[in-house]
């Protein structure tokens, strides 16, 4: 398949329907733009500034021959970030160290094969429910609902076929400040047993403030529960394990777990905990402390709840400083919660990009509902109703100092 690049600003000629756009393109063809004052200083012989692009390629099929495709979005600082349709997943993100030196900051692999045969969520897209659901089953509105269960007797990020192993339709776009891609997914009623058609779209916008902006969109045609988010495993390094990389996160409680890492309901302060991340401290410092809670885990795999927000507020939900390098992530969002897993399963049995993914070898900061939400009438409501739209958003934003 030949490659699709859209660069500059987006063309006049297109439809916009809710969030969605949809391009009017007839055949396979390259869109350039342009800005004036960068043609003017282009004929002057200055320095051009890049122009964000989004370039789409094949990236291979799946077993059953469905074609899986590849958008790399690039600011006009170089940064990128490679997506593949098969589970909306972010197989790379470029960005530069404190010297301006690029590299990739998340675990990722280079083939369709490799993320179709063993991919512990890598970068993916997690739906329609992430984290885990006791047993496998909720009851909404006096019916009882019995989910595909793939994590012992529970029910984890979505199921045997979660929105993480769906091929998506992406809809690739660019402007004189960004680059991005809109991913769209309708899952029909029954999928992994949970009830209504649910229509998903989430766009990834590349800024040329260096930010990652993802915006969440569902409807559904019946009532369901839904909890959207995304799972890049980051290492700031780009080698080595995350243990040195000092993490704040804006939560003074977790929602302690059971031996099946689910919720047993109650809010756990963190304060006098290996919990405590409400200051900047090494990963590494505490997760080897003697901890009920931690030996569960096999390490930090919890849900911490953020601070108190106003609804659809943007808050930062924490920040990651890597020594070494000087770069700085932070995750900022509107969801009221965040889950930390510090890469305690991950045992170095996949590589990608020269990488080896091994045991505490990267991090994830999942934005999320609570864990379990539909079985906890205490725990912020996961339900969406007919002619409700879910909506929420997710930014990564990418510094250094």
């Amino acid at each position: 398949m030949p490659s699709l690049s859209f660069s500059g600003v987006r063309p006049a000629f297109f439809s916009r329907s809710g969030k969605q756009a949809k391009w009017l393109l007839a055949g396979v063809l390259t869109l350039t733009f342009g800005c004036a004052n960068q043609v003017m200083a282009d004929k002057q012989g200055q320095s051009m500034t890049t122009t964000p692009s989004a370039t789409v390629s094949a990236f291979g099929s799946l077993s059953d021959a469905t074609p899986v495709e590849k958008v790399i979005l690039k600011n006009s600082n170089n940064v990128e970030v490679e997506v593949i349709s098969f589970g909306g997943i972010i197989t790379r993100i470029v960005t530069p160290d404190a010297n301006g030196e690029l590299g990739n900051i998340v675990y990722g692999m280079e083939t369709i094969e490799e993320y179709e045969n063993g991919n512990p969520y890598f970068g993916a897209l997690i739906g329609r429910y992430g984290n885990r659901i006791k047993d496998g089953k909720f009851t909404l509105n006096g019916t009882e609902y019995q989910l595909a269960t793939n994590d012992g007797d529970n029910h984890l990020h979505g199921g045997v076929q979660g929105f993480d192993k769906k091929v998506w339709k992406m809809d690739p776009f660019a402007t004189a400040n960004s680059a991005g891609v809109t991913l769209t997914l309708v899952s029909p009623d029954g999928d992994q047993g949970y009830p209504g058609e649910l229509t998903t779209e989430v766009t990834y916008t590349l800024t040329n403030n260096n930010t990652l902006d993802m915006q969440f969109i569902a409807t559904t045609d019946k009532p369901t529960v839904v909890n959207l988010t995304q799972h890049s495993y980051f290492n700031l390094a780009g080698k080595g394990t995350i243990l040195d990389h000092e993490l704040q996160i804006n939560g003074n409680y977790i929602t302690p777990v059971d031996g099946g890492l689910i919720p047993t309901g109650e809010l756990a302060p963190v304060a006098g905990t290996p919990f405590d991340f409400t200051s900047p401290k090494a990963i590494g410092r505490d997760i080897e402390a003697d901890n009920e809670q931690l030996a569960l885990g096999k390490g930090y795999d919890h849900n911490y709840v953020l601070k108190e927000q106003v609804d659809n507020e943007l808050i930062e939900a924490a920040t990651v400083y890597e020594p070494t390098t000087g770069r700085v992530l932070r995750v900022l969002t509107e969801e009221p919660a965040v889950q930390f897993y510090s890469g305690n399963f991950l045992e170095g049995a996949t590589e990608g990009f020269g990488q080896q993914h091994i045991f505490r070898g990267a991090l994830c900061l999942e934005p999320q509902h609570y864990p379990d939400s539909p079985n906890q009438a205490d725990f912020p409501s996961t339900t969406l109703l007919p002619g409700e739209v879910y909506s929420t958003r997710i930014v990564y934003a990418f510094d250094t100092k």
